[in-house]
């Protein structure tokens, strides 16, 4: 039945029978009889052709998200049983700013894949994880930065934004309040240098990198702040030009390790790349 959802998906993705054949290095006459087979056991027709495409049909439709969940959870319980196990611990240095919107689903899968391993968090703005890495502190990192290092690589690129309270009006004040991280923050000098060029006078409400004082500064009205836009929680909104708020780069998060890296360390890197490209996030460099 897998094999069947994969080869469906592969039609999905690649908009006929020939590509998909070819993308799971099969012949063509097969992946076509795995369509029918898989449509004769669902009785329903998957897909309609639509010129020389291969389009989803209504019932292919609600198939889709279910094949995709069930094809995943496969290929993790295949790559779970083929893994080695590991003991011992494992350091990851990630930033506050991230560590909320990817890290906890990272970890569950690592936990269920090795189970005999410790996961131990170093959490600090990105400059001091990377210097605990240098230092033996930490033996994975994880950054956002506007570059990636020597050894890193760039697993997403996502815009720095201006975030706020929905209905707030702290972006009409003047000075602006701010909120922004300690002296050691990324995003701290990048959100100061782009208010100066703006010619946007503002003022310090919070100076912490800690996340739960910045959201509550920015939830009470009483600030905004800049946020990596797949951090920003549902309760606030991404202000826009009519803000008159300065446009912000775009900042990369990377993942570093050391040479000569654990089993372990390797395997959690590993789940961390893995996080990234099921979530349509794949890595786009790599420095050497």
């Amino acid at each position: 039945m897998i094999d069947l959802l994969r080869t469906f998906l592969a039609v999905v993705d690649g908009g006929g029978v020939t590509p998909a054949a070819a993308a799971l290095n099969m012949s063509q006459a097969a992946a076509s009889q795995q369509v029918k087979r898989l449509e004769e056991m669902l009785g329903c027709r998957l897909f309609e052709r639509v010129g020389r495409r291969l389009v989803l049909a209504p019932a292919g439709e609600r198939l889709l998200a279910q094949a995709q969940r069930l094809v995943s959870q496969a290929d993790e319980l295949l790559s779970t049983m083929r893994r080695p196990a590991f003991e011992g611990e494992v350091r990851l240095g990630v930033p506050y700013d991230i560590i909320g919107s990817f890290v906890p689903g990272i970890l569950r899968r690592f936990a269920r894949a090795q189970p005999r391993v410790r996961v131990s968090l170093v959490c600090e703005d990105s400059r001091v994880v990377r210097q605990q890495l240098r230092s033996g502190g930490c033996d994975l990192a994880l950054t956002t930065e506007t570059e990636c290092g020597r050894h890193g690589e760039t697993l997403r690129t996502d815009r720095l934004v201006w975030v706020g309270v929905p209905g707030g009006d702290a972006h009409l004040k003047d000075p602006l309040p701010v909120s922004l991280g300690a002296p050691t923050c990324v995003f701290r000098p990048v959100a100061i240098e782009a208010l100066g060029k703006a010619g946007r006078d503002w003022r310090a409400v919070c100076e912490v990198s800690r996340l739960e004082p910045v959201h509550a500064a920015i939830e009470a009205g009483l600030a905004v702040a800049p946020l990596l836009r797949s951090s920003v929680p549902e309760r606030f909104e991404i202000l826009g030009r009519e803000a008159r708020l300065p446009a912000l780069p775009e900042f990369q998060i990377n993942l570093y390790a050391p040479p000569g890296p654990s089993p372990a360390a390797r395997d959690l890197a590993e789940h961390v790349r893995a996080a990234f490209l099921t979530a349509g996030r794949g890595a786009v460099g790599y420095n050497n």
